[in-house]
């Protein structure tokens, strides 16, 4: 995988309806895209305008879930991320699933979580 260390994120789509995020950077002129697929929820916060990343990680379900139980419980009446009964059950569709947590960090702004089944990065513009 490429790496997004300082990158900066120029934009974002997230395609509700096809379940994809598409996150566009840049690093030293070259265009950078990062692309979510099978996205079940996402979390971003602090988008400002020149905005560096970190790096992007692997986050364990369970764990993740746990740490992020109050904003779930919170959105939980209205069926985000998915209509379910208890903690537990998120927890199983996730993992049944193979959804995986994808933490966003930056060196300033941007940053954010994504629960997809599948991460991308490549180089160059399409």
């Amino acid at each position: 995988m490429n790496s997004v260390h300082d990158n900066e994120v120029i934009s974002y789509e997230v395609n509700l309806k096809n379940e994809y995020i598409v996150v566009h950077t840049e690093n030293r002129d070259e265009a950078v895209k990062i692309k979510f697929y099978n996205v079940m929820a996402h979390l971003f916060e602090d988008h400002l305008c020149g905005s560096i990343l970190l790096d992007i990680t692997d986050y364990e379900i369970n764990r993740f879930v746990d740490e992020s139980k109050e904003i779930f419980e919170k959105h939980k009446p209205y069926g985000w991320p998915i209509s379910y009964e208890s903690i537990d059950e998120l927890k199983e569709v996730l993992i049944q699933g193979q959804y995986k947590c994808y933490i966003i960090s930056s060196s300033y702004g941007f940053n954010g979580w994504v629960l997809a089944k599948e991460l991308s990065i490549t180089k160059g513009k399409e």
